[in-house]
């Protein structure tokens, strides 16, 4: 099965300041602030929700189609994603602008000032889906996820014109996006991808209840955070699955992405969506207790061990020979 998938790529600089942004206003003179915070650390992070999905993907084995822009520093980082079986042929690079960075400050009482450079990211309205599709024989699904707003329309509208199966994944995009894009987007798509906060906005903004989206969609995958997944399809039984015990939390951030990595995967081996999506469970309990989103590893033995204590012996020996020893 052949899966692109789109959307951002991008850098997190994360700084700490030893102490505390408020000792540093001067309320008189909040309208004409001039701050340099002298910054004890810096880390510096691979991210981005498309190259999040496509390494969790490719640490399972599979070889992903990484659909994005960036700028001429993405060597480095294209590096690391081809090492995980990652294909990043397809990725635009922009002759004028540098690699998305979000850039955020920490102070000790955990207060943040952070920025978000767009970059190259704005150039990936111009990418055309078809000639990546000669290129690798087919697509068989395009994950559409945060990116430039234009982009993710256009290639919505792509995928229907050209026939391409979707899935639409907005997340933080969806606080942008009109009504309008939100429902370009949405419509027609084979799986939509929330957690149940962006599936209320959804609904708000659109105007669609959701019985309205069930029958635009085919399968609606909304993550409960520490309650699991649930999964509705028109006519049919909600499947509800659960997290996988994590030995300690860590960071939460690329949680969301692992999951899709993990369903994404369990769809290209042709299993259900229950086993999916505790695939997709599973894998997110590995970016919890990492620090950074493309940070953990996967050692086949012990993770199968982990999936059988949570989901049991029948649900491991379906992933078993998928995994890629």
């Amino acid at each position: 099965m052949r899966i692109a998938v789109a959307g951002s790529i991008a850098t997190d600089h994360l700084m700490t300041f030893p102490g505390r942004f408020a000792d540093q206003l001067v309320a008189e003179q909040l309208h004409t602030v001039s701050l340099s915070f002298l910054i004890d650390t810096l880390d510096i992070r691979r991210g981005g929700v498309a190259a999040n999905i496509s390494f969790g993907m490719g640490v399972l084995g599979l070889r992903p189609i990484l659909v994005g822009a960036t700028g001429a520093d993405f060597a480095e980082y294209r590096s690391w994603l081809q090492r995980h079986n990652v294909d990043t042929e397809s990725v635009h690079i922009s002759e004028t602008r540098h690699t998305a960075r979000f850039m955020c400050t920490t102070d000790e009482d955990h207060n943040q000032i952070a920025s978000f450079y767009t970059g190259a990211m704005a150039e990936a309205r111009y990418i055309e889906l078809k000639p990546i599709a000669d290129r690798v024989g087919a697509l068989d699904l395009v994950l559409i996820g945060a990116d430039d707003p234009q982009a993710m329309v256009r290639h919505t509208q792509e995928c229907r014109t050209r026939g391409y199966a979707f899935a639409a994944d907005p997340s933080q995009q969806l606080a942008r996006l009109e009504g309008d894009d939100i429902r370009e987007i949405v419509d027609g798509a084979a799986y939509l991808f929330t957690n149940e906060y962006e599936a209320a906005l959804i609904e708000s903004k659109t105007g669609w209840d959701a019985d309205e989206i069930l029958t635009r969609v085919g399968t609606r995958v909304t993550t409960l955070g520490s309650k699991g997944v649930r999964i509705d399809r028109k006519g049919e039984a909600p499947i509800t699955v659960g997290c996988a015990p994590e030995e300690r939390k860590t960071d939460p951030t690329g949680v969301g992405d692992a999951f899709r990595a993990g369903f994404l995967a369990g769809l290209s081996w042709q299993l259900d969506l229950e086993r999916s999506a505790q695939l997709g469970c599973m894998l997110a309990t590995l970016v919890i207790e990492t620090v950074g989103t493309q940070e953990y590893e996967l050692r086949p033995s012990a993770f199968l061990q982990r999936f059988e204590n949570a989901y049991g012996a029948e649900a491991a020996a379906d992933i078993r020979a998928h995994l890629v020893k």
